[in-house]
Parts: structure tokens; C-alpha cells; sequence
């Protein structure tokens, strides 16, 4: 659930992030801009204040015919001035700057570089014809940082006498401007990156703090699943609705222990509060056939049938002491411990003409002696019980990452896929082997002998014919039952 949920805030945090940060990045670029543009406006007003000079010093208008020596000799002082002003502007900063007519035909009062006029049409040319009708251009496009070629052009018109006469044109280089937007934009990147590593930094305690208890609810459900049914949630930690939910889960798990420790205890006492009337029963049962004709077959079959029954009443004792014993769990070697179960079943197997093989290395792994012996009889017991005379049964131990494995493979006739899905089930057996002796509890009581102890059985075809029984032990230690919240 982690790797689902945390991409998921990690996305939203960025999705938040940037749609801060855009913004943040075009306000800085837009205030850079506008400083460079306040500043040209500026360096206009004060160009287009010494024009007025010029122009009110020329007493008849841009050529000057009717003014005096004196007049002419003051204008070209002023001209003169504002052509070094113009021209010591364009050498510090760099920035074209010209004093145009309202009829671009006529030489300029001042400008520089010499070269810098008026196109006929472009950025240029609209800030000088909105400045001939009395206005301040308006706010020049945003140059971004990435127009190389970007300039921001700036015009004041010349006013004399409520007329404008001349227009200031200034065409600023962008440079330094876009630098210093590119190292706004690189302090906003570096802000953003370390909001969002916290970001990553709050998503992974948050997720953890709110999914810590649903892992340990898994882990619990599981263990409990697997038979472990003391294990239980420790409410505490995580939101209050999972600890709520920890809290309903253990009285969930109390009533479920509870009611199949009931069950338990039920079968272990009918079984044994049985066993003894039973017991009686085919003590007089013999007593009777004593009296009957030698060979009589109902009074054989009786026999057989009581003695059945004495049978499914010592597995279901059996299957009750087994899934309600703790387990002894020690550090055992397991090919030890097979090769002395299948070294028991030797002669069994050779009475019935059946080759026992084992091929039990040493390995080893964490179960409970006792228990894993009986459960591996019961397993081989099954084997050799449906191996015809002639074939083979196998016990092979192997460990394998992080279990130990006994591996039965007998040579019977083998079960449908059908009939594996059901195999360990209490009672049943196959329709095709109901004439084979058995109760259906021996695979039963060993897998709630292994599942005790933390280990398992499964059961495969295995070719050309027969059952392939593995029973699984762990290799590692085992942890405590109860968990941490």
C-alpha cells in the first residue's frame, strides 16, 4: 500500500509546489523587468527635459531661420550638451537612446550611436508613434530569459507649449536583466527542491505513521491464519481509527480463540469420555463371538467396525491435543531426525514390499521434535499406505533459502487436481480409496502440528505417478507471537 500511496502525495506536494512556484517565477521575472522599465522612463523624462531646452531655444522650430546669433550659438550649446549626455548614456550602459522629430525626415536633435533611428515598423516604431500623442508607451512584452535577442524599448514625448515636438526613444539591451531573472529562478528551483525533499521527508513518516499499523495488522492476521492464534495487535501508534480498529481486531481474535479452544476441549472430551464405553463395548463384543459359530462374518464385521471406530476416536484426540499443544520449537537436524523416522518405517515397508529410500543430508531448521516426528509419520504412513507392492517412496531433505524441506513422493496412484485442493481436509478421502483403512484425520494432524511450529505441508503430483507430500520448516529463528504497534 506504501508504494501506491506514497507516489500518490509525493505527486500532489510537487503538483502544489510548482503551481507556487510558476507564478513565484514569472512575478520575479516581471519585477526585474519592470525595475529595468521604471528606470528607462526615468533616464526619458530627464533626456526628454533637456530636449525642451533645446527646442525652446530654437525659437522657430526644428531648423532655427529666424533666431538671433545668440539664440542659434544657445541652442547648439544645449544640442551639443544633449548629444554628450546621449552619448556618455550608450558608453556606460550600453543603451541605444535617441531625440527623434514627429517627422523622422528631419536629422535627429541627438542621438547614439550615430546610427541608432526610427524603422519604419516594430517594437520601435509603436512606442514612438503612442509617444506623439502625448503618452508614455505602454509596458513593453515580457522578455523572457531564454530571448536572447530581446530588448525593451522605452519612449517620452518632448512637450512645448502643449505640443509634442520631438519624441525620447530609448532600446535597452536585456543581459543583465534576464541574469539576474535566471538567478531569481535558480533560488526559487533551490527552494522548491528542499520544500520538496521535507515534502519527501513528511510523506515517508506520515505514511509510516499511518500504515505501521495496518503492516502489523496484516502480519497478525496472517500469523492467526497460519494457526499462531495468540498473536495480537498492540493498539498503539497510527490514527485513531486504525487503533480502534487494532482494538476490534484483538476481541475479534479473543472470541475466534475462544470458540475454537471450545471446540477443541469438545473433541478431546467426547473422544475420551467415548473411548471407554467403546472399549467396554468390544471387550463384550468379543466375549459374544465366543459363543457364535467360529468364522461367523457378522459378527466379524461388527468387530471390524468398532475397531474403526476406536481408531477415529484416537486421531480425533490425537488432532485435538495437537492444535492445542504449544509447540517446542529447537534448533533440530532435520535430516537427522528423517533419516531415524524412515529407518522406524523400514520394516513396515518391506512387509508390505514397498522400497523405502531416503536421501536425508544434514540440514537444519527450527521445529519442535515431537511434533515433527509425528506429523512425518503420519505422512509416511499415508505413503506407504496407498504405494502398491513393488514401487518406491522416497524421503528427500533439502534446505532451500530460507526453510528446510521433507520432500515424500510415493509411488501410488496419485489424486486428481481436483482432489489436491481438498487432501488435509478432516475426514475426507478420495471416492476411489475408500476401501484402503484410514479415518482422513492423519494428514489433518499433521498440518496442525507443523502449522504450531511456524511450518507447513503442501502436497503436488509427482510423475510418472503418485504423491509428492513436502513439509516445510523454518531455518530461522522464530520472532515473538505479539507484535508491536
Amino acid at each position: 500500500m506504501r508504494t501506491r500511496l506514497l507516489p500518490l502525495l509525493i505527486v500532489l506536494m510537487a503538483g502544489v509546489l510548482l503551481a507556487l512556484g510558476f507564478p513565484l517565477a514569472v512575478s520575479v521575472a516581471s519585477a526585474q523587468q519592470q525595475k529595468v522599465v521604471v528606470d528607462r522612463i526615468d533616464d526619458t523624462a530627464r533626456f526628454a527635459s533637456l530636449a525642451q531646452f533645446v527646442s525652446t531655444g530654437t525659437g522657430a522650430g526644428p531648423a532655427g531661420s529666424a533666431a538671433e546669433d545668440t539664440g542659434e550659438t544657445v541652442t547648439d550649446e544645449r544640442r551639443q550638451t544633449l548629444q554628450k549626455e546621449l552619448a556618455r548614456y550608450y558608453e556606460v550602459y550600453g543603451i541605444r537612446a535617441g531625440v527623434f522629430y514627429r517627422d523622422l525626415d528631419v536629422p535627429p536633435m541627438g542621438r547614439a550611436p550615430v546610427t541608432f533611428q526610427v524603422p519604419g515598423s516594430g517594437q520601435l516604431r509603436s512606442a514612438f508613434d503612442e509617444a506623439l500623442y502625448s503618452r508614455g508607451s505602454h509596458d513593453p512584452p515580457q522578455v523572457w530569459p531564454w530571448q536572447r535577442h530581446g530588448r525593451i524599448v522605452v519612449a517620452s514625448p518632448v512637450v512645448r507649449d502643449g505640443d509634442v515636438v520631438a519624441v525620447v526613444v530609448t532600446d535597452s539591451p536585456t543581459g543583465t536583466m534576464r541574469a539576474k531573472t535566471l538567478r531569481g529562478w535558480l533560488v526559487i528551483a533551490v527552494g522548491e527542491a528542499a520544500a520538496m525533499l521535507l515534502a519527501v521527508g513528511a510523506a515517508l513518516r506520515l505514511t509510516g505513521w499511518i500504515l505501521r499499523p495496518v503492516r502489523v495488522l496484516d502480519a497478525t492476521t496472517h500469523d492467526i491464519a497460519t494457526g499462531r492464534l495468540k498473536s495480537r495487535v498492540a493498539a498503539a501508534g497510527g490514527p485513531p481509527e486504525l487503533r480502534r480498529l487494532a482494538r476490534s481486531f484483538n476481541e475479534m481474535a479473543d472470541n475466534v480463540e475462544d470458540v475454537l479452544e471450545q471446540q477443541r476441549a469438545f473433541v478431546a472430551d467426547a473422544s475420551h469420555q467415548l473411548r471407554n464405553p467403546l472399549a467396554a463395548l468390544l471387550l463384550r463384543i468379543e466375549v459374544l463371538s465366543y459363543e457364535l459359530p467360529e468364522g461367523n462374518e457378522e459378527i466379524a464385521s461388527v468387530q471390524a467396525e468398532g475397531k474403526r471406530l476406536a481408531r477415529v476416536l484416537d486421531d480425533l484426540l490425537d488432532l485435538a491435543l495437537a492444535e492445542h499443544a504449544a509447540a517446542d520449537l529447537q534448533l533440530t537436524d532435520i535430516g537427522e531426525l528423517a533419516a531415524e523416522r524412515v529407518e522406524a518405517w523400514r520394516l513396515t515397508a518391506e512387509g508390505k514390499g514397498v522400497r523405502l529410500v531416503a536421501d536425508c543430508p544434514a540440514a537444519t531448521g527450527w521445529a519442535d521434535p515431537v511434533a515433527l516426528s509425528s506429523a512425518l509419520d503420519a505422512v509416511v504412513d499415508n505413503a506407504l499406505k496407498f504405494t502398491p507392492r513393488g514401487e518406491e517412496v522416497r524421503v528427500t531433505v533439502r534446505a532451500n533459502g530460507g526453510s528446510t524441506a521433507i520432500e515424500v513422493a510415493d509411488g501410488g496412484p496419485g489424486l486428481r487436481e481436483e482432489e489436491l485442493a481438498r487432501i488435509g481436509d478432516r475426514f475426507w478421502r478420495s471416492g476411489r480409496h475408500q476401501n484402503i483403512k484410514g479415518s482422513g484425520l492423519g494428514l489433518s494432524i499433521s498440518r496442525a502440528l507443523l502449522t504450531a511450529g511456524g511450518g507447513s505441508i503442501s502436497y503436488a503430483h509427482h510423475e510418472p505417478h503418485g504423491l509428492k507430500v513436502t513439509v516445510r520448516v523454518p531455518r530461522t529463528a522464530p520472532v515473538p507471537a505479539a507484535r508491536e504497534g
